[in-house]
């Protein structure tokens, strides 16, 4: 299948948020240059692979039961439901970052219960120990994907696999009783909660905090994915009030304050905050590390 986009596409950015680095093994790009992407849908499991010609159509293949659905869903996931138009930036340095970021758009996967697992995962732990547990969950438990894929791709666990693992199997892979009930409680009502890319929104971000030890934090990291959620700013994060308070006002601040700060660009704050990170914008390198911790040895 050929697609050509009224806009220009940067297949790596507007997939980024959807990567984590080497414990990727569900979303990748090959040295072909070729983005390949193995996922859970309700209509089973496929997989997707898309690359991007100089003449900016964008080719794209799938295999598996989700085969049609992974199709039709690549404007989506590319970013063609999305819409700047209405934004206005309040801040200097956010009109600059959006001048040098013309083309950044957010992405719908369409689905919800991967990035649930992925943002669980990430709960109040470093990122090197998270990304460590879910390539460590989709080596050993996922699914091969369909295809002609690399070997590599994995599709992530399914909320009946993840149901099904002993205690000793999170201890492996370094998951606290925290974390592993959340996605516990969430592997019992997955379908029930795909409902929320259909609601969308605030809605769709309540509906998700239906599930035990699904919070704020959770559910607009799952909302940014799974419908490209336009408000859904991730408070509680470590390093996200520091970034932006460094680049709106030059020091760092909190979750009161980020929240003051992004007020004013309401229902579109979490686009404030991707163009200050597309436009290089990061936490200060100073002050205390969080703390490393390997579950695995607890």
């Amino acid at each position: 299948m050929f697609w050509r986009p009224a806009f220009e596409v940067d297949l790596d950015r507007v997939l980024r948020p959807l990567k984590r680095g080497r414990g990727s093994l569900n979303v990748f790009t090959d040295e072909r240059g070729i983005t390949w992407l193995a996922t859970n849908t309700v209509d089973g499991q496929g997989t997707l692979a898309l690359r991007r010609h100089p003449d900016g159509r964008i080719e794209a293949a799938a295999w598996g039961e989700a085969k049609d659905r992974l199709l039709s869903g690549v404007p989506a996931l590319l970013g063609a439901d999305d819409d700047d138009s209405g934004f206005v930036a309040h801040h200097d340095v956010v009109a600059r970052a959006r001048r040098a970021v013309p083309g950044l758009r957010l992405g719908a996967t369409g689905t919800v219960w991967d990035w649930l697992v992925l943002a669980v995962l990430e709960q109040k732990v470093a990122g090197k120990e998270a990304i460590r547990s879910w390539a460590e969950l989709c080596r050993r438990f996922g699914s091969p994907a369909p295809g002609p894929a690399p070997e590599r791709l994995r599709v992530p666990p399914t909320p009946m696999q993840i149901r099904a693992l002993p205690d000793w199997h999170w201890h492996r892979a370094g998951v606290d009783i925290k974390r592993r009930t959340a996605l516990f409680n969430a592997a019992g009502m997955a379908h029930h909660l795909e409902h929320a890319v259909s609601l969308g929104g605030l809605a769709g971000r309540h509906w998700l905090r239906q599930v035990p030890g699904i919070g704020v934090w959770t559910a607009a990291e799952i909302a940014q994915r799974a419908w490209g959620d336009p408000d859904a700013v991730s408070f509680g994060d470590y390093n996200i009030p520091s970034m932006v308070g460094n680049a709106l006002l030059g020091r760092k601040t909190d979750d009161a304050g980020m929240a003051e700060l992004l007020a004013p660009y309401a229902p579109q704050r979490q686009r404030a905050v991707r163009y200050l990170e597309a436009a290089g914008h990061r936490r200060p390198r100073f002050g205390p590390r969080i703390e490393l911790r390997d579950y695995r040895a607890m």
